[in-house]
């Protein structure tokens, strides 16, 4: 699949870029460039800047979502041109990945009305986690 993303957007194939897709593409959720240096050293060893250049080219191309988080750090993600929706934790940075659309209406209506080609959404939605919750102190502890 690699070969042909890399292909469609006029990008020369390596072993590194096929690797840094390949660990995005296994992913359950986004990653920043230290978990994607970490989980690509098994195969290959890359600097990080190596990391972030190949990145920076895949979201140019449209190839790579690049979102920065409440945390301050960037994540990355294939882009599968479709909409997601994700619960993040805004202590511990958890993401959960949420599979009900409740935008569908709105894209539809959206769609409609101005004759736009909607080709995907994202929605964040920051919580705190039930780790995290428990972890808070409670309003009997400060009585």
């Amino acid at each position: 699949m690699n070969n042909n993303i890399l292909k469609s957007a006029d990008l020369k194939q390596t072993k590194k870029r096929n690797l840094i897709l390949s660990v995005l593409e296994a992913a359950p959720t986004a990653l920043t460039v230290e978990e994607i240096a970490e989980i690509a050293s098994k195969d290959i060893k890359m600097n990080l800047s190596t990391i972030y250049r190949a990145l920076n080219a895949l979201v140019d191309k449209n190839i790579v979502i690049k979102t920065l988080y409440q945390d301050g750090k960037t994540y990355f993600e294939i882009n599968n041109h479709k909409h997601r929706h994700s619960l993040i934790c805004s202590m511990c940075n958890k993401k959960v990945n949420i599979d009900i659309c409740p935008l569908e209406p709105i894209e539809e209506n959206l769609a409609e009305k101005t004759g736009y080609t909607i080709t995907g959404h994202n929605l964040e939605i920051y919580g705190i986690c039930p780790d995290c919750i428990k972890h808070l102190p409670s309003d009997e502890d400060e009585k």
